[in-house]
């Protein structure tokens, strides 16, 4: 007799790595969105910013790492729960470590041209993983689909 707990529901694992992959693009989207604020807020503080321009830049990029951290998490999770699901490859989301900017010790046109190329790298990341998980969502939804 079988333990009906121990019993493999492919339906059950697709559809709870549907729900975390969902979640890890919402919140990379969200990375995205304060990423670009603080690549704005970025250039106007390199082309002839002030304190104030400085200060929302900070915010931005503080809110930005907010969202990266969620992302991380919620990316983890979503490999995890990618990863029960029998007979789907490997996830493989091309993502490298994401961007922990910090250059509230540094003032000056070079440290901001350096803070502004990691935002466009953190950037770019963010977008490769919303393209991955984009993808292993579609690959997702075909499997359902065929159940």
């Amino acid at each position: 007799m079988s333990n009906y707990s121990n019993v493999y529901n492919e339906h059950d694992e697709i559809s709870q790595a549907i729900m975390a992959g969902e979640r890890a693009l919402e919140s990379l989207q969200e990375a995205d969105v304060a990423l670009a604020g603080a690549s704005t807020w970025g250039l106007f503080d390199i082309f002839g910013g002030n304190f104030l321009s400085g200060m929302l830049k900070h915010s931005r990029i503080k809110d930005a790492h907010y969202h990266l951290e969620n992302a991380k998490r919620d990316l983890l999770v979503f490999q995890d729960e990618y990863a029960d699901v029998r007979g789907m490859n490997a996830l493989d989301l091309g993502i490298g470590d994401f961007l922990t900017v910090a250059d509230f010790l540094f003032d000056g046109l070079i440290a901001d041209i350096f803070v502004q190329s990691k935002i466009e790298d953190a950037r770019k990341s963010v977008r490769t993983a919303i393209d991955g998980v984009r993808d292993a969502l579609w690959r997702l939804n075909e499997r359902a689909s065929q159940l």
